[in-house]
Formats: structure tokens, sequence, C-alpha cells
């Protein structure tokens, strides 16, 4: 069983930056690739970045370049760095984890273990 606990988040104000990280346990890096969603309530939950097992990484376009996806593999953390943060930022950021074979995906339905998600809030 796969288990994965986020932590990092927090307030900040527009332009500060974050670093969030995700600790996977019972995972196996060969089986599983990681990635990140936000949810906003009243909002459908959005696939902000993902790392498959190469290393290659897939951002959602209102992220690229300014959040950095990346992977301590040893360790098994994936991290999220976000830099020149935005009010409309400010969500619910939860790590999720789905099967290696699916490459690049920022679907929440191809995955199938969630963590319980950490709060990032940006003000203006």
């Amino acid at each position: 069983q796969v288990q994965l606990e986020e932590s990092g988040g927090g307030s900040v104000q527009t332009g500060g930056s974050l670093t969030l990280s995700c600790a996977a346990s019972g995972y196996t890096a060969s089986v599983y690739s990681l990635g990140w969603f936000r949810q906003v309530p009243g909002e459908e939950r959005e696939g902000v970045a993902t790392i498959d097992s190469d290393g290659s990484p897939t951002y959602a376009d209102s992220v690229k370049n300014r959040f950095v996806i990346s992977q301590d593999k040893a360790k098994n953390i994936l991290y999220l760095k976000m830099d020149s943060l935005k009010p409309e930022d400010t969500a619910m950021y939860v790590c999720a984890a789905r099967p290696f074979i699916v490459r690049a995906s920022l679907s929440a339905e191809d995955y199938n273990y969630w963590g319980q998600g950490t709060q990032v809030t940006v003000s203006s």
C-alpha cells in the first residue's frame, strides 16, 4: 500500500516562493511515478506537475517556468519548488502516484494513490 504525506505548505505574499515535499512509503520507484495536483473547493482537481521514471517532467501551462518538480529516489521524496507565486496558485496541493507505464499524465483518473494535501495560500 502506497502512502503519501505532503509538507511544506504555508502562506506567502505574491511573488514569494515555497517548496513542497511528499514523502512516499510502501512505494517502489520502478512501479510508480509521482505527481502534484491542486484542489480549490468547488473546482475540479488540477494536475500541476508530474515526473516520469526517467526524470522527465511535465507541467501544466499555468505553472510552466515558475514551478519545478524533482525527486530524490534514494529517499522516496518528491518536491515541488514554486517561485513567483500568484494568488491564483492558492489551493490544497496533493501528491499522487500512478503506474509508471502511464507517462506524462496530469489526469487525476490515471492516479491510484493520493495524499491528504498541504495548503498553500498566496496573498496579494
